[in-house]
């Protein structure tokens, strides 16, 4: 069977007009994903953190559920349910982005909870002995070092995002894997379109890891 693979008819010029709209897709989905999650995460930790209940349980909650929950179940309920909630569809790739920041935003979460809970407590008492409230010392003291402690971290995580958005296939999201799939359906060649997607995964993954790498060796050296 391997030795019926022909990748040679494949080039930029057959490949293009399938796959570099899925690809843009694909990045952009992962860049919104993650600026919206960490966003979103931060707020659900801080919730998390405070000590009252009322802002405890249900952040709790939020995070708990989706953990538990597989991404492509969750693709599918925001898919289906959003257009009855709104009374009015809003389009796969939309409902993907939702999806996305909701359910990425669990895991931030915890990587900032965790980022905030390595800060010395001496350094937050430090801070309300010179008179900051809450606000001042998370936004000038405990922030600022927890994010650059985060980093490696929520880099590893946008690396495991980018290749969770191939699941967007399950709305019918055109992402860069369903791009691959139209050229090998219309060339006639799906496995080795297959293969190519899986070989660029593979190396756009690896180029991140290796930045995550240098990322930690940077603040290893700064600590």
């Amino acid at each position: 069977m391997l030795g019926n693979l022909d990748l040679t008819f494949f080039s930029w010029d057959l490949l293009a007009p399938f796959v570099f709209k899925g690809f843009v897709f694909s990045l952009w989905l992962t860049v919104v994903a993650t600026v919206g999650g960490i966003a979103l995460g931060t707020v659900l930790a801080l919730m998390r953190l405070s000590g009252v209940q009322a802002l405890v349980l249900p952040a709790a909650a939020y995070v708990n559920t989706m953990r538990s929950i597989p991404l492509v179940m969750v693709l599918l309920w925001f898919f289906l349910l959003i257009p009855f909630a709104i009374g009015r569809q809003i389009g796969a790739e939309m409902s993907a982005v939702i999806t996305f920041i909701a359910f990425e935003a669990a895991y931030f979460s915890e990587i900032v909870r965790a980022g905030i809970q390595s800060i010395p407590r001496g350094q937050v008492n430090a801070g309300y002995a010179m008179g900051m409230t809450y606000g001042q010392n998370m936004r000038l003291i405990v922030l600022p070092q927890a994010f650059r402690n985060m980093l490696p971290v929520f880099l590893t995580q946008t690396i495991i995002l980018f290749q969770d958005t191939s699941l967007v296939y399950a709305i019918g999201a055109y992402d860069m894997l369903k791009g691959f799939e139209t050229a090998g359906k219309n060339l006639g060649r799906p496995i080795e379109a297959y293969l190519l997607a899986a070989v660029l995964y593979f190396l756009m993954c690896l180029g991140l890891s290796r930045l995550v790498r240098r990322v930690q060796l940077k603040v290893q050296i700064i600590r």
